[in-house]
């Protein structure tokens, strides 16, 4: 019997309290008797009461809702899309989430405000814009407008991103073929480009070889004025030299009959005409000497 007892107190107990695992990536909201504590539950093992408390788990990672919405374009056009949508609660907002939306908030707020937000964005842009380079400026505009209603309740918007976007089959054929004229129109002004280079490339190549054309024949023409200077000069030199030996030849000349002059005296004279009568009169040849009557008479030889 006292077993019986312990048993039915145990199994009250059990009942009476349980216990529930807050994990990594989210929190927990404490709803007692119908009525949401303002403050959320941490991370850990939590105990409550199954009869009077429930502990709701909200999660505050980054969350991905992935939808395929029709976008309408400036043109009027409707644009099918794949689009990714990365959101996260804050911890502190998750009691408040939770009464005023309840769990549901993804279909009840987040994508109702994405679809509003979406269409009044895409509406502005052409729908070659969405397929092109204006996909990121279409994108943080949706985010940015999202973020502007959503934040104030508690939600982040992460990022929005437009992960397909498929135009009307007309549509892309005439924007393909429009790109492809693009691309021939950017081929052909490169070629056009790489011709005009080559082109000012040859001619700077002709330009410097005309201008070393230029540059030796301005160096030959100088080398030619600088030996013909040479040569010049050394004719000048030549020349200077043969006058200076002259000069100093002539100059010997003079000083030397000069000398000759000072030293031949009216005696000299005298003696120098004897030995020469002198030099005569030993000669064999027949001889006849005219003077002018001033010259002494000399003896000759018996022979003669």
């Amino acid at each position: 019997m006292k077993s019986y007892t312990s048993a039915i107190l145990l199994f009250v107990i059990i009942g009476l309290f349980s216990c529930t695992v807050i994990r990594q990536g989210e929190v927990g909201v404490r709803r007692r008797l119908g009525k949401i504590d303002p403050q959320y539950v941490e991370q850990g093992p939590k105990g409550y009461n199954i009869f009077t408390t429930t502990i709701l788990k909200v999660p505050t990672r980054t969350m991905n809702i992935e939808v395929k919405p029709d976008l309408p374009s400036k043109e009027g056009l409707t644009i099918r899309s794949e689009i990714s949508i990365l959101y996260r609660i804050k911890p502190e907002a998750a009691p408040k989430i939770v009464q005023n939306i309840g769990l549901n908030y993804e279909s009840e707020v987040i994508l109702p405000v994405f679809r509003s937000s979406s269409a009044d964005i895409t509406a502005k842009f052409l729908a070659k814009d969405m397929h092109s380079g204006e996909r990121a400026q279409i994108e943080s505009a949706i985010r940015r407008q999202m973020s502007e209603i959503l934040e104030p309740r508690g939600f982040i918007i992460d990022n929005v991103l437009l992960k397909t976007i498929r135009l009307p089959e007309g549509l892309a054929r005439t924007i393909e073929e429009k790109l492809q004229a693009e691309q021939d129109a950017q081929r052909m002004e490169f070629v056009k480009e790489r011709e005009k280079r080559d082109a000012e490339r040859k001619i700077i190549e002709a330009e410097g070889k005309k201008e070393i054309a230029r540059i030796q024949a301005e160096g030959e023409k100088n080398a030619a004025i600088i030996q013909a200077e040479a040569r010049k000069r050394m004719t000048e030199i030549e020349a200077e030299g043969k006058a200076n030996a002259m000069r100093i030849e002539a100059d010997a000349t003079r000083r030397a009959n000069d000398t000759i002059n000072k030293t031949l005296t009216p005696q000299v004279l005298k003696l120098r005409q004897i030995e020469a009568f002198r030099a005569l009169s030993n000669s064999n040849n027949s001889k006849l000497v005219i003077t002018d009557g001033k010259t002494p008479f000399l003896t000759l030889p018996d022979k003669f």
